[in-house]
């Protein structure tokens, strides 16, 4: 019978991208970034260590994106209906 490991800690750090022309979030568990760390010292930047779940963690690393514009905190955007052209 096989033991399954349990995460006991997730993290969200920042990687470049395209040589520094942009930035990306990344989870993944708390082992994990310790090896990166360790391979590459201060290559990558740590944003969040010790979360308790990857759902809290997902959710950090995205920020504001995927959010309902009420959780935005700002406006939706106007209702224009679909106007229908002369044929």
């Amino acid at each position: 019978m096989r033991v399954q490991e349990v995460c006991h800690a997730w993290v969200v750090y920042r990687v470049s991208l395209n040589g520094g022309k942009g930035t990306a979030n990344v989870v993944c568990e708390q082992r994990e970034w310790e090896t990166i760390e360790a391979a590459q010292p201060g290559l990558h930047t740590l944003l969040h260590s010790g979360l308790k779940t990857e759902q809290e963690a997902e959710r950090l690393a995205r920020g504001t994106s995927g959010d309902n514009y009420g959780n935005r905190g700002g406006k939706k955007p106007a209702y224009s209906p679909v106007r229908k052209l002369p044929v």
